[in-house]
C-alpha cells in the first residue's frame, strides 16, 4: 500500500495551515510550521500569483485528505459514498472521515495523532465491542466501544497516554472513560461537532466539474 514517507511538516506548509500531523509537537515551539510558514520548495516564498478557481478547490480537498491520512482513491471513494447519503455532500463527507476508526482512537486520546492512532490499530492495540480490529478505514456505528487491548495496557507508550486522559475533551457524538481506557459512540457526528477549518462546498464543486 502507498504511503507518504516525507516530512509531514512539509504537507502543512504547503497548505498553508496546521494539520496537527505530529502531535505535541504540533503545540509546540518547535514545529516547523511556525517558524516557516511559506510553502517548500525552492519558490516556496516566492508564490505572489493569485490562485486560480481550481487551485482553490483542489487545496481544500488536500487539506482535508492529508488530515485524515487517507490516499486520493480513498478520499475519492468517500466522496462518491456521501453523494449517495441523504443531504449535504460535503457534510456527509466529513462525517464518513470522522467515522474513520483511525480518527476515533486520535479523537478519543488514545493516540495524540491520527498516525499514531493508526500505527497502535495495525498493532492490535485497539478493540470494538471486545474483538481485535486492526483496519484503519473501518466505520464505526451507534452503540460500538472503543478500547485498549488489555494485553496492551502494560506498553510505556499507552502508560503515557493513559495519564492525560483525565482532562481530555472528545467530541459529543463520542463518550470516555479514561479509566477503563474505552470510549463508546453515543451517536453520528454532525457538522458542528467537527472542528475543520475547511469549506467542504469547494471539494463538492470540485469533484462536480
Amino acid at each position: 500500500m502507498a504511503r507518504y514517507i516525507q516530512s509531514v511538516c512539509r504537507l502543512c506548509r504547503r497548505e498553508g495551515m496546521k494539520l496537527f500531523l505530529k502531535g505535541d509537537r504540533c503545540y509546540s515551539t518547535k514545529c516547523a510550521f511556525e517558524r516557516r510558514q511559506y510553502a517548500p520548495g525552492e519558490h516556496g516564498q516566492a508564490r505572489g500569483r493569485k490562485p486560480s478557481e481550481f487551485n482553490i478547490q483542489l487545496r481544500e480537498k488536500q487539506k482535508v485528505r492529508r488530515m485524515y491520512g487517507v490516499l486520493e482513491k480513498q478520499f475519492r471513494n468517500y466522496f462518491t459514498l456521501a453523494a449517495r447519503q441523504k443531504g449535504m455532500t460535503g457534510e456527509n463527507l466529513l462525517c464518513l472521515l470522522e467515522r474513520r476508526l483511525d480518527n476515533v482512537v486520535y479523537r478519543l486520546g488514545f493516540g495524540l495523532s491520527r498516525a499514531e492512532s493508526r500505527q497502535f490499530l495495525r498493532h492490535g492495540h485497539i478493540t470494538i465491542n471486545g474483538k481485535r480490529v486492526d483496519i484503519p478505514s473501518y466505520l464505526v456505528n451507534v452503540g460500538e466501544v472503543i478500547a485498549i487491548n488489555e494485553k496492551s495496557k502494560n506498553i510505556n507508550r499507552i502508560k503515557e497516554l493513559s495519564e492525560l486522559l483525565g482532562g481530555r475533551n472528545v467530541p459529543s457524538w463520542l463518550s470516555l472513560d479514561a479509566n477503563a481506557l474505552s470510549g463508546s459512540v453515543i451517536g453520528l457526528p454532525n457538522r458542528e461537532d467537527i472542528p475543520v477549518p475547511i469549506d467542504e462546498h469547494l471539494i463538492v464543486e470540485k469533484y462536480s466539474r
